[in-house]
C-alpha cells in the first residue's frame, strides 16, 4: 500500500475516508474514494489474478479460502464469487484491527470474518485449501512465521497466493520502505526464498501498468505512484488520470521491473509410505 493519506493530513476531506465509514490512514486502501481509486483498482487487479489461480486449482469445486489480512474486505466478495454457484467459495477473512473486522462483517456477509494475527491463525492444521495474502506480507514483522503459519493451515496440495509490492520499483534502491506501515519489502528473489523455506514455489510473476497508464507517465515524465505521493495539490491531469483508472489498466508483466509481485506456492503432498 501507499502512505499518502494519514490521520493528521490537514485536508480532512481527503484523509478521513469521506464517503466510507473507515478512516483512510495510508495503511490500507478503501473503495469508493476518488483520490484512492488508483490504489484500490491496483489491489483489485491483484485479487482478480488470485481468483484466476483459485479457478485453476479448484477445477469447479468449492474451496475453503482464507484471506489473511483482509483489510476493508472488498477482496472477500471477489474471492467468494470466484467459486461455483450458488454459494461460491467458502471464504474466511482475518485482520488484526477490530474496527475493520466489524465493518467487513457488515459489508460482506458472504464471508466470515474474525480478528486474528496472520502469524497466529485460529485455525486447525490443514483446514483450508487456499490462503490469499494480498498486500500484507510487507506489513508483518516476522515474514517467516507468517509463511509457516499459512503452510500449517493449508491442506496438502493447497496453495498460498501472495501479492506484495516489488521492492525494486516501490522503494528507492538502498533505502528502507517509504511507507511507514511497511516493515520489509521484497524483490522477486527474496520473495521466492521466503516462500521456499516452507512451500514449493510454482510461480513468481508481476503486475504493472498497461498501455494507457504507461502513456500518461511517458507524457508527464513521472510515475503515477510518485506523482500521487509528492505533487500537492494534484494538478488536473493527475486527478483525471486517477479518476479514470480501472483494474484492467494493470497487466501481467515479468516479475523483474513489476510494480507488484504475484507468487504462488503449494504445500507438498506427503509421499505414500
Amino acid at each position: 500500500m501507499h502512505a499518502r493519506r494519514r490521520d493528521d493530513d490537514p485536508d480532512p476531506a481527503s484523509s478521513a475516508g469521506q464517503g466510507h465509514p473507515l478512516p483512510l490512514t495510508g495503511e490500507r486502501t478503501l473503495p469508493g474514494l476518488a483520490e484512492e481509486r488508483y490504489w484500490f483498482e491496483r489491489h483489485v487487479a491483484g485479487y482478480v489474478r488470485a481468483c484466476a489461480r483459485l479457478a485453476e486449482h479448484a477445477g469447479g469445486a468449492r474451496l475453503r479460502v482464507l484471506d489473511a489480512g483482509c483489510g476493508e474486505g472488498y477482496g472477500l466478495r471477489l474471492l467468494a464469487a470466484a467459486g461455483p454457484p450458488p454459494r461460491g467459495h467458502a471464504v474466511l477473512g482475518v485482520d488484526l484491527a477490530a474496527d475493520v473486522v466489524a465493518h467487513a462483517r457488515h459489508a460482506y456477509p458472504e464471508a466470515s470474518v474474525c480478528v486474528a494475527e496472520v502469524s497466529a491463525l485460529p485455525l486447525a492444521e490443514a483446514s483450508v485449501d487456499v490462503v490469499v495474502s494480498s498486500q500484507v506480507i510487507e506489513h508483518v514483522w516476522d515474514i517467516d512465521a507468517t509463511v509457516a503459519e499459512a503452510a500449517r493451515v493449508l491442506a496438502p496440495g493447497g496453495l498460498l497466493v501472495v501479492l506484495t509490492p516489488n521492492r525494486r520499483t516501490f522503494s528507492p534502491e538502498g533505502a528502507g520502505p517509504v511507507n511507514p506501515f511497511h516493515h520489509r519489502e521484497l524483490d522477486a528473489s527474496e520473495l521466492t526464498e521466503a516462500l521456499a523455506d516452507h512451500l514449493d514455489v510454482r510461480e513468481v510473476a508481476g503486475l504493472g501498468h498497461g498501455p494507457r497508464l504507461a502513456a500518461v507517465e511517458r507524457e508527464r515524465g513521472v510515475g503515477l505512484p510518485e506523482a500521487q505521493a509528492t505533487v500537492e495539490p494534484w494538478p488536473p491531469w493527475l486527478r483525471a488520470a486517477v479518476a479514470g483508472v480501472e483494474a484492467a489498466d494493470f497487466v501481467d508483466v515479468a516479475a523483474e521491473g513489476s510494480l507488484d509481485l504475484l507468487a504462488v506456492a503449494a504445500k507438498p503432498v506427503a509421499a505414500n509410505p
